[in-house]
This record gives C-alpha cells, structure tokens and sequence, in this order.
C-alpha cells in the first residue's frame, strides 16, 4: 500500500535518562515543522576485501547503525513573556543551555558539558520510527520578506520501524503564527555598529555532532562547535562603513537582531564577536549588495551565539 508523504506526525521529548525512551505524546510533545527528512537507517559499513579465485564483490558486514532527522521549525516566541517556546527542547538538545527568568525572558546560551538528549517519534502515514538519545544542530534562516525559521539536524539511535497507524489528536496550539522579517516587525539588524539593510543572513551553530560505537560505548557526542554565519546586504559609502579593512584587519565587532513587536512574541539573536572573512558582490532588485561570509567568537565564553524570547 502506497504512503503519503505529507501524512507525517513529528514529535520530540527532553530524554533525561540514557537508552530509555522518554515516550513523546501528541497532546504536549508534536512539532509543527516543515522539510522533514528522515534516513532512519545509517549503516556504517566495513567491506571485506579478501582475495578470491574469482572477479567479483567479495561483500561486507554492518559494523553499526543510527539514524539521522532533519526538519525547519518556524522561529517564534510562546506568546507569554518567560514561558518557554514549544520548540525549546529541539534549542536544549543542540547543547543549548535553557535559562529562564520569570515573566521577562527565556534565553538559550551554549553550553560545553551535561548536553541534554531527545526522544523523537516520527509518524509516516502509518509507519512509525523512533529515535532515541538524540542530539543535534542548528542553524537559523533570517530572509527579508520571509519567516524566520530555525534549520536542526539530530543523529539518534536506531530502532526498528513499526507499523501503526498516525496518532489521533496532535496539538500544535503552542506554537504561534511567525512575523515575516520587514522593516515594521524586524525592529533591529545590526553588524559592528551599522544598522543593515540586509537581504538574508543564516547563523550555524555548528555543532560538531558523532554517532560512537566501541566497546564498552555508544552515544551521540558532540565534541566541539565552530559557529559560522553569512550575510547579503546593502552595499553603502567606505564613509559608513569601510567592510574591506574591517576584513582586512580581523576586526571584531558585534552582531544583533530583534524582531517582534509584542511581548511574548519578540525574539533576538546575539554573537558579541563577529569576524568577517569575505566579502564579494551581487545583486538584488537592481541593489548592489556586499556577500559577506562570518565566524562567531566568544567574548567570555560560551556565549558566541545567544537566542533569547523575551
């Protein structure tokens, strides 16, 4: 029986404990989320390579396997002011560290260490896969005329599919219509004390992310992070801004946006030491714009990109 692609059901969960399932639900756990893809099955592959009496594929053994999930999440605040977003989980298993402030703000800082895991149920019109112990990375898209969304990717242990039919009753009411970026909802997007007219720019976290099997382990690690960024916008007068020494000289400075109007419903993206590496031309509109591509430094540590709701 054939399977629709668009019948799918995701849904994620904090897993505290290590290789147990933490039992996602449809009423407090679905994403709503959009380009899902799925490789359930990863299979690390040894080949064998012996010498036969013969031509031919001398064949090869499954030394381990994980599986991999990737989706966009629309970026939005929860609507109330220091009440997480539903999303909060997908930030907390990229090895964001959730810090939450009473009625003011949720905010979303890397940390090094105790990263946290995710359990994910994903529903393929009566096919369901399960991962298990899963952590990930991030990536945000902020386009100007479009929805800001965030871009993860998680790795997780494999389980063996079932079939079962989609569950009934998947709520999606915790996650709020977005704001596309403009001039009126995107209140602030500056880059080393300039104010830009910018096109798009995409912010990595960049988590460094490894599926382990040896002896005596397996796990998702994440081993390092080299967050990287790049951005398109308006090209101005050396007077404004002189981008071409600022790359020249290694400069440093530091990068902002805010956008939403509303308490409960603003977001902001911080990186307090931005490099710019390159910088070449294109255009938009008839616009001529600088392409710039970026690396994100910490200042005190641990703090080279920060995502706040406020």
């Amino acid at each position: 029986m054939s399977k629709a692609s668009r019948n799918v059901i995701l849904l994620a969960k904090i897993q505290p404990v290590v290789g147990t399932d933490s039992v996602p639900t449809v009423g407090a756990n679905a994403i709503l989320c959009s380009e899902p893809k799925v490789d359930p099955l990863n299979a690390q592959i040894v080949k064998r390579n012996n010498v036969l009496a013969w031509m031919g594929n001398p064949g090869s053994v499954v030394a381990a396997v994980h599986s991999t999930i990737e989706f966009e999440v629309e970026m939005q605040g929860s609507g109330v002011a220091g009440t997480p977003p539903k999303f909060g989980p997908l930030l907390r298993g990229c090895a964001l560290g959730e810090t939450i402030v009473a009625a003011t703000s949720v905010g979303y800082t890397p940390v090094d260490t105790a990263h946290e895991l995710l359990s994910f149920y994903y529903f393929l019109d009566g096919i369901k896969h399960v991962i298990t112990d899963a952590k990930g990375t991030v990536s945000f898209d902020l386009n100007a005329q479009g929805i800001p969304v965030m871009k993860f990717k998680f790795w997780g242990f494999y389980s063996t599919p079932t079939d079962l039919t989609n569950p009934s009753g998947t709520d999606y009411s915790g996650f709020k219509d977005p704001l596309p970026i403009n001039k009126a909802n995107t209140t602030a997007f500056t880059l080393h004390g300039i104010a830009l007219k910018s096109k798009s720019q995409t912010l990595d976290l960049a988590n460094q992310v490894e599926y382990v099997n040896k002896p005596n382990f397996e796990g998702i690690q994440i081993t390092n992070r080299m967050p990287v960024g790049s951005a398109v916008f308006e090209v101005d007068t050396l007077a404004v801004k002189d981008w071409y020494s600022v790359i020249k000289n290694g400069t440093l400075g530091a990068l902002a946006v805010t956008h939403g109007l509303t308490a409960g419903y603003i977001s902001g993206i911080s990186a307090p030491k931005v490099q710019l590496t390159n910088l070449s031309y294109t255009s938009d509109q008839g616009i001529a714009h600088c392409n710039s591509s970026m690396d994100l430094q910490a200042n005190a540590g641990r703090d080279e990109l920060v995502v706040t709701f406020t």
